[in-house]
């Protein structure tokens, strides 16, 4: 029962300006427009309706406008200042693994992969937010987004949930385009070029996301707006009509000749030829053809029956079930004679069965056609229902509401990638896409890799999902659920000698190099805390993936390590990057130190000059550093320091 209070909106008075907003919305629904604050009035339209003349149409342009689109590009164009710190003991397989599974908000996720994977992905697939008044939460603080996401996540004190969009507000379109916008102008400069991108939607904002799509990715780039049937039992809701479909809107990167391949073709068999409506047509059937006729031989006639009647042209002779020579039917033919002809060059049988000389054919395994913009069950693709038994299945509870099925993806997957690409999936959820790439795999032995990125959005503790990460004794987020996804899914990939099977693990924090940051009242203070610059907690691995990730190298390149005496250095892709990061170097191992960098990198012999990366600090006094830079230098290292 719903208990009266004096917030509900029956314990007020009448709203007179809601009031106005609504009549004037039913009677001129152009006038009502969004705005910083809410529904506003767009008084340049009013003025057209009662005809001021003192309206041009000079600033009047095609294309999608609202409130906050151009602070929305600035925050694209926006620097992050955070980084992606390593997480191990979340990982499966971390030193053999090419996938990664990244726990943060996917705008500075998105910001941090630019560098590395800039035109390195082929498919991104995103099951975005639909904007239904529901919350989503993607904080997205210009001055310092990374402070709003450590605030949203618990890691500062003081912060509470930040929303874009709540049940108050309803759906309010300006808020989901803000979101929606910087994160598509980052993901397209990810794409290869021969990259493609897909974006699932419901009826709600698929106008408002394919005029945006147009906008970033080029109208001349788009391919399909694909109709998934997501259930057969739509709700039994008083609507006027009842959804069944989702939409995938589909671009490519540029434009290219190459087709979205489906799956292979299911076998067809006993379809006749015939059965054209009114044209009258002769096809010429080659020598060799099967039939079921007794050896013998057939004059020109009519033969067939009263609905199908075909007539003979030539005289042929039947030995061992097969046409002797060639012959012609003259016929109400469907197919045409060069149709016919690239149908049997492709491998379709076709045979004349009996007497009554009725041709039929068959397709076996008759390879790949262009994507249908139909997905459903013809194509092998499930619902959300199948996709909820399946989930539940593999984690033994209903830990997601209305996840996409696995099938849907891997349709995806099929249809433009193959060896070892990369696939991309920033609103990740339940870890469909990461599923499907092991799966994949699995079956055509490709070696896809995945990128999934996903917000560690707090659970509900009395949920399903919050009890079964209680259980785990893992954090109640929904970033754990998606890993613990991935490692149930990859248990069965694990025979398969594939990158799919397992994940690196990473989370988004801010930088581990401290910023200059001065305390007026205390200079002294503030003098000393700089002279060391990394902050206190962050390991020599954390530092180390900063580094791959500001030179531009993928997170999951081979990463080796070597000690000298109590010291560790890392050799990072074959010898391009090589350092030693700890916080203090014995003067001891100094010498031993370079000397095992220049034989290292002659073992390797990396292209180029490598890198040679250390803490500032961590040297006894300059004298050690200078001979150290002396001798790495002569041995063609770039040094440079932290």
């Amino acid at each position: 029962m719903e208990k009266f209070t004096a917030n509900n909106p029956e314990a007020r008075s009448v709203d007179s300006v809601a009031r106005n907003v609504e009549q004037l919305k039913s009677l001129f629904p152009q006038l009502i427009t969004e705005g910083p604050d809410g529904l506003a009035l767009n008084v340049d339209i009013l003025k057209q309706l009662v005809g001021d003349a003192t309206i041009t149409d000079a600033d009047e342009k095609y294309g999608l406008n609202w409130h906050g689109k151009r602070r929305a590009r600035q925050l694209a164009l926006a620097p992050s200042i955070g980084t992606l710190r390593p997480r191990l003991e979340e990982s499966v397989g971390w030193d053999t693994s090419k996938n990664l599974m990244i726990e943060g908000d996917n705008l500075e996720v998105l910001k941090l992969l630019q560098k590395s994977y800039a035109g390195k992905i082929k498919l991104i697939y995103i099951d975005p937010p639909y904007n239904t008044g529901k919350d989503f939460v993607y904080p997205d603080n210009f001055q310092d987004n990374i402070k709003n996401y450590m605030e949203l996540t618990g890691q500062l004190e003081g912060g509470q949930k930040i929303s874009s969009n709540t049940e108050v507000r309803g759906r309010f379109h300006t808020d989901w385009l803000n979101m929606m916008y910087p994160r598509l102008k980052l993901a397209r400069n990810l794409l290869r070029q021969d990259g493609v991108v897909f974006v699932s939607i419901d009826q709600g904002e698929v106008g408002n996301l394919k005029s945006l799509l147009d906008e970033i990715f080029g109208e001349e780039n788009f391919v399909n707006i694909f109709s998934w049937v997501r259930t057969r039992t739509p709700a039994a809701l008083s609507q006027k009509t009842k959804n069944v479909v989702e939409y995938i809107i589909c671009y490519e990167r540029s434009r290219t000749n190459q087709p979205l391949l489906g799956v292979e073709k299911p076998a067809q068999s006993a379809n006749t030829l015939l059965n054209q409506p009114n044209a009258i047509s002769t096809l010429s059937f080659p020598a060799g053809l099967e039939t079921g006729i007794a050896d013998g031989s057939l004059e020109p006639g009519t033969y067939g029956s009263a609905n199908y009647a075909v007539e003979l042209l030539d005289p042929v002779r039947i030995s061992s079930g097969r046409f002797e020579s060639s012959f012609r039917l003259k016929a109400r033919f469907r197919w045409s004679q060069e149709y016919l002809e690239e149908q049997m060059a492709g491998g379709t049988i076709v045979r004349i069965a009996t007497e009554r000389l009725l041709p039929s054919y068959e397709k076996g395994s008759y390879g790949r056609e262009a994507l249908p913009n139909l997905i459903d069950e013809t194509v092998g693709v499930g619902t959300n229902e199948s996709a909820g038994v399946e989930l539940e299945k593999l984690m033994e509870a209903r830990v997601f509401d209305y996840p996409k099925p696995t099938s849907l993806l891997r349709y995806l997957i099929n249809s433009c990638t193959s060896g070892d690409d990369i696939v991309l999936d920033f609103f990740a959820g339940s870890g469909t896409s990461g599923h499907a790439v092991m799966a994949q795999n699995a079956e055509d032995g490709g070696n896809r890799r995945f990128i999934l990125v996903q917000l560690p959005e707090p659970l509900d503790p009395g949920s399903a999902g919050g009890r079964l990460c209680e259980k785990l004794g893992v954090p109640l987020t929904i970033s754990s659920l998606t890993r613990e996804r991935l490692r149930r899914a990859g248990q069965s990939q694990l025979a398969h000698a594939s990158p799919a099977a397992g994940f690196k693990s990473f989370a988004l924090d801010s930088s581990n190099i401290r910023a200059w940051n001065p305390q007026l009242d205390d200079l002294a203070k503030t003098l000393l805390d700089s002279v060391e610059n990394v902050i206190p907690g962050r390991s020599s691995f954390d530092l180390l993936y900063e580094a791959v990730l500001k030179l531009g190298l993928p997170l999951a390149v081979d990463v080796d390590a070597r000690n000298v005496g109590d010291t560790v250095a890392y050799s990072v892709g074959g010898g391009v990057l090589m350092a030693c990061l700890d916080r203090r170097i014995q003067p001891d191992d100094v010498e031993r130190l370079a000397a095992l960098l220049v034989s290292w990198r002659e073992e390797q012999s990396p292209a180029g000059d490598p890198i040679a990366l250390f803490l500032d600090s961590a040297f006894p006094n300059d004298v050690v550093k200078t001979n150290l830079l002396e001798i790495l230098q002569q041995a063609g290292f770039r040094v440079r320091s932290i």
